[in-house]
């Protein structure tokens, strides 16, 4: 079987694209296109509700940890030391309030689904947030380690391995990341041990130019004739090289070679990335900032055919700690200062880009077929204090993993639903309780893969995709 690499590159500028396979100042690295499907276990997930229900999947990831209490599951009748400085809301689901500052969210409960009773035993950002993008515990909990080739893939990863795209050049897209977990680049959102080969492309900032990627603008003095004679070129020189079959780095270059010219040719690609084909109003509606433009690109990529793309929202989880006053920087750890940096920063963006999202697609007539997840690494704890180790002069929340709430939109989900809860203090699941596996679990059924099926490694070993179950009760 084919091998791949397992370290991860950063490619350098623009005008090296073709040459050296970069996508220009962005921080990419790009997925092999031809990789050996695994051997598909009898699917017995037909029968499971929204089986198959999903052509795309889009996850908007709150990275540092979203307060349940202050977003999505507000407790207004529990002291303020616990409830915080914030009032609830009612929505569009009579009997169900959101925090006051998500009005807009508030009006579109009635497509959304909320899932109040997440759990895990993980304590901090680092093996949370690898938790939460593999399914599976990290071999350390509660730290703060590097990227490893030993990790377990991303979900996108295993979707490479499981099934790649036939209508995409790539099947999956991670967008304004890698996400920073404060400030080292967070685990769990690579290709692990499959290797380089399988990570999913990740863009950064995608504000700039109207083009997310501006190296796929078609060059003036590059007709497609130039092109196909340059890849044949290319082709030709690489035949003679021997040792490109014994040479990991030389293969993987190679690989990137051919998703370089597979994009640059497809007309389909090309526009898929250009932001500035939308409409000044609907950028605009969405919010011109990294976030909110990372969420319209995803739904002009699963409108292309991708069927995985995950937003990092934002890409540093305490960016706010060095600029203060740059709300692009501020992520959802908020130890001190919570509730100033969700009235003033946070919430007011999340609330017009999440709900500009769920708007648009519905709108399109896509929610139908795209499953939206959104989700964090874990909550907040029910008990508002100032931590003095921690930047900030106001209380705030610390990491709290006993309980949060992640919400799903479209795809069968049923709309304007509750499932499960929290107790009285928002600390600990009343009810049933989820973990990020059956989150996991749920996002491959939704896009008709069993998510008990094995897939292979590069040295044969068998792996599950998951070991959670579908959470039937959102549907």
């Amino acid at each position: 079987m084919q091998s791949f690499p397992d370290q991860h590159t950063q490619w350098p500028s623009r005008r090296q694209w073709l040459r050296l396979g970069g996508l220009a100042g962005l921080g990419v690295s790009l997925p092999a296109v031809l990789s050996p499907r695994a051997g598909a276990a009898p699917t017995t997930s037909a029968s499971v509700p929204g089986f198959g229900r999903a052509k795309s999947v889009i996850v908007v990831f709150a990275s540092g940890g979203q307060s349940q209490l202050d977003t999505w599951d507000p407790k207004p009748n529990a002291p303020t030391k616990i409830r915080g400085a914030f009032d609830s809301i009612p929505t569009s689901v009579p009997g169900v309030r959101f925090c006051e500052h998500m009005p807009k969210i508030a009006g579109i409960a009635d497509r959304l689904c909320v899932v109040r009773s997440m759990s895990h035993e993980d304590l901090d950002h680092g093996t949370a947030f690898y938790l939460s993008m593999t399914g599976r515990y990290h071999r350390r909990r509660s730290g703060n380690p590097l990227p490893s080739a030993e990790d377990h893939p991303c979900h996108g990863a295993v979707l490479q391995r499981v099934r790649p795209s036939a209508e995409f050049v790539q099947t999956a897209v991670h967008l304004n990341g890698p996400a920073e977990v404060p400030i080292i680049i967070g685990p769990g959102q690579f290709g692990g041990f499959l290797g380089k080969g399988y990570d999913p492309l990740t863009l950064g900032d995608v504000t700039g130019r109207g083009v997310a990627i501006p190296a796929l603008l078609p060059l003036t003095d590059v007709s497609a004739v130039r092109l196909e004679s340059r890849q044949s070129l290319l082709a030709s020189v690489e035949r003679s090289m021997t040792r490109l079959s014994r040479d990991k780095a030389a293969l993987d270059k190679n690989t990137l070679y051919q998703q370089a010219f597979n994009m640059l040719s497809k007309d389909r690609t090309r526009s898929a990335f250009n932001l500035s084909a939308e409409s000044d109003d609907l950028r605009d509606r969405y919010g011109r900032n990294r976030s909110g433009q990372a969420c319209l690109l995803a739904r002009r990529l699963v409108e292309a055919g991708l069927p995985l793309v995950t937003v990092i929202w934002n890409h540093n989880n305490r960016g706010q700690d060095k600029a203060p006053e740059n709300t692009d920087t501020y992520g959802w750890d908020n130890h001190n200062d919570i509730f100033t940096g969700l009235k003033d920063h946070l919430l007011p963006r999340f609330d017009q880009s999440f709900a500009a999202l769920i708007e648009d697609l519905d709108e399109r007539g896509m929610l139908d077929d795209t499953l939206v997840v959104c989700m964090g690494e874990f909550g907040r704890a029910p008990l508002v204090k100032l931590e003095p180790n921690f930047a900030g002069a106001s209380p705030g929340r610390k990491h709290w993993p006993s309980v949060y709430s992640i919400v799903f939109a479209g795809a069968g989900v049923s709309p304007g639903t509750i499932v499960g809860a929290s107790d009285e203090t928002g600390g600990y699941p009343a009810t049933e309780h989820f973990g990020p596996w059956d989150t996991t679990a749920t996002m491959f059924s939704a896009l008709g893969i069993n998510p008990h099926q094995e897939y292979k490694d590069h040295l044969n070993r068998p792996y599950r995709i998951c070991e959670g179950k579908v959470i039937e009760a959102i549907y």
